[in-house]
């Protein structure tokens, strides 16, 4: 049976037409890749690409992704919403099919170990990859971002997991590990990036600090503002979309607004989205209106309208959602 791995690197520019199509094009040329979507954010600064292949061509592509990266983007001129810390931000390897999550382990130390070995530059491991419990969380490895670096690099306790303790300016540093999947997604608001922000704390789950928690287990969230759409995002990332589903972030989100007397103008999906937790969603608004809904297309296309998910650009189920 044939093996695949999910890889979701996000490089630090979402303006530059030209650096994002050459780095889509380093990995759709490595063999055995194939490259599913590109998300490019212009006020976070920051493209997404989602590509699969077996373990051997998930790592070659995304080091032929990131050697392209160390000649186009120079972080010492970065700027956006989402924090980061490195031209190549954070690298994911995520089991897909016939795959184990060891495996994907053994997929990101690899990538690491010839990334920093080739480029000469820091890299952490985090997740399931991570050999540190301090490192298994992202935001922790990623707090104070790229400009905390020459600080961060100096302490011992930061030593990074490949690659040189040395501050590189044009590049940063990279994180890199295995994860179950992920998804990304944002809610829309009428408002300020600071109101936003504030109900961010309210819902993920690391909440303000350890003694004022957040309402949703597995989620991960931050307040931003997008200038090209004029409007703020709850930006969440659902680490565990079956114990915390995508319309309870929804939901929770317009309760904390309607609160705030703030208006929610729909919803994005960042990426690639599994066909059950749309489906999950479905049921929700099913039972809730008590509607009477059969096909999935419907249920899908529900779901679309409730959660506003076509109120930045169109939202093609075929080319979003895996099964």
């Amino acid at each position: 049976m044939a093996k695949l791995v999910e890889c979701v690197p996000n490089f630090s520019e979402g303006n530059n037409k030209e650096v994002i199509d050459a780095l889509g094009q380093a990995i759709s040329r490595t063999p055995g890749c194939v490259l599913l979507d590109v998300d490019a954010g212009a006020s976070t600064n920051r493209t997404v690409y989602t590509f699969v292949g077996s373990p051997e061509a998930i790592v070659e592509g995304a080091l032929n992704a990131a050697r392209v990266a160390g000649q186009l983007i120079d972080m010492s001129r970065h700027t956006g919403e989402h924090p980061r810390m490195g031209a190549l931000d954070v690298c994911p390897f995520v089991p897909v099919m016939n795959v184990s999550m060891e495996e994907c382990v053994t997929c990101a130390h690899a990538f690491g170990q010839r990334l920093a070995a080739e480029l000469g530059v820091p890299v952490y491991l985090y997740g399931e990859a991570a050999r540190e419990e301090s490192r298994k969380a992202l935001p922790a490895i990623r707090a104070g971002e790229y400009e905390a670096l020459p600080e961060k690099l100096a302490k011992p306790e930061w030593a990074p997991d490949f690659g040189p303790p040395t501050f590189v300016p044009r590049w940063g540093a990279t994180v890199t590990g295995a994860r179950t999947f992920l998804i990304a997604y944002n809610v829309n608001l009428l408002c300020t990036k600071e109101l936003a922000h504030r109900i961010a704390l309210n819902i993920r789950e690391q909440g303000r600090s350890a003694e004022q928690p957040g309402r949703l287990k597995r989620v991960q969230g931050i307040g931003w503002y997008l200038e090209e759409e004029n409007i703020a995002q709850v930006s969440t990332n659902l680490l565990d979309f079956e114990t915390t589903p995508l319309h309870a972030v929804y939901e929770e989100v317009c309760r904390d607004a309607e609160a705030l007397n703030l208006p929610v103008v729909g919803s994005q999906l960042v990426g690639l989205v599994p066909k059950k937790a749309m489906l999950d969603t479905a049921e929700f608004y099913i039972k809730k209106e008590k509607l009477f809904i059969l096909e999935e297309e419907q249920k899908i296309r529900l779901v679309v309208s409730r959660l506003g998910l076509d109120s930045l650009s169109p939202f093609h189920p075929r080319e979003r959602i895996i099964e």
